[in-house]
């Protein structure tokens, strides 16, 4: 089975010449209800689409800032370093805790710092960021069949946010790991939890399991723990925006409610991510920052309000599961397990 005709991004290049040439996103912000498609060239657009959560998902955003950044040089033969440095800046700025970001960015950044020609960056910049997005793309499609390895029987699966075609530049990674084990008669039925205050699964996950033709139900994220004293749920999958060395992950508020939950009823708890989620700079999840979100999307939904504006507000768009929570992590590399020893 496969998925109906959308994508999340694309780069379009019309004719011959690079003077039409436009990132295409897919505004995730409007789904399910509306699917609407932005055209851009503006690497400053393409920052307040990741600011704004239009573009999302930690593979995803990636490959956007890798585009955005290709795109930044494209009109200019001169001054072109003080152009990229000021797109590099700009959109290392848009979102702090998922390091794929700064993985795209670093690598487009050291491409571009061994060009022979600088003033000639664009097609160059362009091509490695299509190499970007062509690599998670691979990724996904791996993650997916390593995915399969954690299925002993067909199961009932819970899933958390969102982490399929609209994160990623493929088919996702946790919700490529349960299409491609439907499609191998090893899922019976998901639960997508909501996914509180922007409900990226009621929104969005539940958007592809139709797509997919998965049979599926949501339910509030609160729902986790009934679920599971009922005994309806097999296993556990969620992503992740940043891996410690140690295995601690950053992922989706709730992960973490998620993660206890299943050690208590006995659950295996599984995260599926790229090499590129990996920080390998640090040694574990108490050195994540953490992103806090503004207020208004707590106390206001579609813009209606639904409480006061002058309430106070905790927020984090994440919070840190640690490694001895997750059963196993599985990449592109292979399935790993607790304890955890990640190839170099």
């Amino acid at each position: 089975m496969t998925q109906s005709n959308y994508f999340s991004l694309k780069f379009i290049r019309k004719d011959s010449s690079k003077e039409n040439d436009k990132l295409t996103f897919l505004d995730q912000t409007k789904l399910p209800i509306e699917e609407n498609y932005i055209q851009t060239n503006s690497y400053e657009r393409i920052a307040q689409a990741i600011e704004k959560l239009e573009i999302r998902g930690a593979p995803l955003i990636g490959i956007a800032a890798a585009y955005a950044l290709a795109l930044a040089v494209k009109s200019h033969t001169n001054n072109v370093q003080d152009k990229f440095d000021l797109a590099l800046k700009r959109l290392s700025e848009t979102r702090p805790t998922a390091v794929n970001l700064f993985f795209a960015l670093n690598t487009m950044k050291d491409h571009f710092l061994n060009l022979d020609n600088p003033n000639n960056a664009y097609e160059s910049l362009l091509n490695k960021a299509k190499e970007i997005h062509r690599k998670d793309e691979e990724y996904c499609s791996k993650i997916g069949k390593n995915g399969l390895a954690i299925f002993k029987k067909k199961s009932t699966v819970l899933t958390h946010c969102n982490t399929g075609k609209l994160a990623t530049g493929g088919d996702g990674t946790a919700f490529n790991v349960i299409k491609t084990a439907f499609e191998n008669d090893l899922v019976n039925f998901v639960y997508a939890n909501e996914t509180r205050p922007l409900l990226q699964g009621l929104r969005l996950t539940a958007f592809e399991l139709e797509k997919c033709g998965i049979p599926f139900a949501l339910q509030t994220d609160s729902s986790a723990a009934f679920l599971m004293k009922q005994n309806k749920i097999d296993l556990v999958v969620t992503g992740a925006d940043r891996i410690a060395l140690n295995g601690d992950s950053a992922n989706k508020i709730g992960t973490y409610n998620l993660a206890l939950l299943s050690y208590h009823h006995n659950i295996p708890f599984y995260i599926a991510a790229p090499s590129t989620t990996f920080d390998r700079t640090i040694a574990s999840g108490n050195e994540i920052e953490i992103e806090f979100r503004n207020k208004s999307e707590l106390v206001s939904v579609y813009n209606t309000p639904v409480a006061s504006e002058n309430y106070d507000v905790f927020n984090p768009a994440f919070d840190i599961t640690p490694s001895h929570l997750i059963t196993g992590i599985i990449t592109e590399e292979g399935l790993f397990n607790f304890p955890y020893n990640f190839p170099k």
